[in-house]
């Protein structure tokens, strides 16, 4: 099986510090979808690895949540693409939860639903947590700059991101990834 797992907001869709609420504010950063349904076409199982402490907030509930996924698959539906699941934590920073990222919950759940371990699964993230939650599991992360990505750049410590990939968006990391996969079959 080729899993991978994408954060949500600022890999898939915009993200905001005062977080995407409603679903006419989720809207996807430009050409993530349409990778999205190049890495579907290729074979690949799509999962989505998203901390949503909105909900703990009280700054919309699971009946939104599902609507902006609904969107998303919808959207994505047309560039013939297809998530196959969403994990997700609705609990807030002080909840102490195993499946908010930086902890490696959601990774666990993923790896015990779909029956593989994670060592050669690709995990894109904009955020530190991200890239934290994907080396607890065992996962190979990779950082976009898009989202929180730059902010994220430029407050890491110097070894935070030792031999974590960095890339502009979704789009380029999926032709690297889509590159590799031909060059392996030729």
């Amino acid at each position: 099986m080729k899993l991978i797992i994408l954060d949500r907001d600022g890999v898939i869709n915009q993200d905001s510090d005062d977080y995407i609420k409603t679903v006419d504010e989720w809207q996807p950063i430009t050409g993530s979808l349409q990778a999205m349904g190049r890495l579907s076409q290729a074979g690949y199982t799509l999962v989505v690895a998203t901390n949503q402490s909105g909900i703990a907030r009280g700054y919309f509930d699971l009946e939104t949540l599902h609507a902006m996924h609904k969107k998303m698959d919808e959207m994505l539906e047309q560039f013939g693409g297809k998530v196959d699941a969403v994990f997700y934590c609705p609990h807030g920073p002080k909840d102490n939860c195993q499946c908010r990222k930086p902890a490696p919950g959601l990774f666990h759940d993923i790896s015990s639903r779909y029956q593989v371990p994670l060592a050669n699964v690709v995990a894109i993230g904009d955020s530190l947590r991200d890239i934290q939650a994907a080396r607890e599991a065992g996962a190979r992360p990779i950082l976009v700059k898009t989202g929180k990505g730059e902010r994220s750049l430029q407050t890491a410590g110097n070894d935070e991101l030792d031999d974590v990939p960095v890339y502009e968006n979704l789009a380029e990391v999926v032709d690297v990834l889509l590159a590799e996969t031909n060059n392996v079959s030729d």
